[in-house]
């Protein structure tokens, strides 16, 4: 944080998620923003840090020559297989009825555009790909050919929008855009055709629980297709 580096150690929960306090300032940080909401540096942001959420399978795939973080062992039984179906069943502090989402319904977030979207995981995993605009931005959202990774994108090679579709006839994961019949890989960039050699632009997209996402991002939009 302006070239400031800093120890973080977790101070507490709220609304199920983490609450980080620094150990040079005591600053407290909001996990899903990552802001200061209390303390000397209050309302300072921290840089994020471009990151996936993709199954093993598919990252070891993406990444051969990847390492994994071991378990600590005095803790390594409480890495539980089911962790997510337990944590289905519990209670949320907050709820938002009305909204035509479960609380615990499991959404991919985007920012874009000036706007906010909650793209329900049900409704991704129903097309292929996903495609829809946020303000000014053409959104691309693919999911992986693991069935279960998602990744999103800025929809536009060399300042044009494009549309995106799923090649049939193979058994190889790829999209064909609409404007060269150019492939292009899960990780957004093409690999035969015109376009061979460019790549999309990422978007930060959070997988996150519906009830989380709405309490931090009031003025969201929910996708409909």
């Amino acid at each position: 944080m302006s070239g400031r580096t800093l120890r973080f150690r977790l101070a507490g929960i709220n609304n199920q998620n983490f609450l980080m306090r620094d150990e040079e300032t005591g600053t407290w940080w909001q996990q899903v923003s990552g802001k200061a909401i209390s303390g000397p540096l209050k309302g300072q942001t921290l840089e994020p840090v471009s990151s996936d959420e993709l199954t093993f399978g598919l990252w070891k795939q993406e990444s051969p020559a990847g390492q994994v973080l071991a378990p600590v062992p005095a803790y390594e039984k409480k890495y539980e297989d089911n962790w997510e179906p337990e944590v289905q069943k519990l209670p949320t502090v907050i709820d938002f009825p009305g909204s035509g989402l479960e609380s615990r319904d499991v959404v991919i977030g985007i920012e874009a555009g000036g706007q906010s979207r909650a793209y329900p995981l049900a409704a991704l995993s129903a097309q292929a790909p996903t495609q829809d605009r946020l303000g000014p931005a053409p959104v691309l959202l693919a999911m992986g050919p693991d069935g279960k990774s998602v990744r999103a994108f800025l929809s536009r090679i060399d300042g044009a929008d494009v549309q995106f579709f799923r090649k049939s006839g193979t058994s190889d994961w790829m999209l064909i855009d609409a404007a060269s019949a150019s492939e292009w890989n899960f990780q957004g960039c093409a690999v035969a055709g015109p376009a061979t050699g460019k790549c999309l632009q990422r978007l930060t997209a959070l997988k996150d629980y519906w009830f989380d996402w709405r309490n931090y991002h009031p003025d969201t939009s929910v996708y409909r297709h």
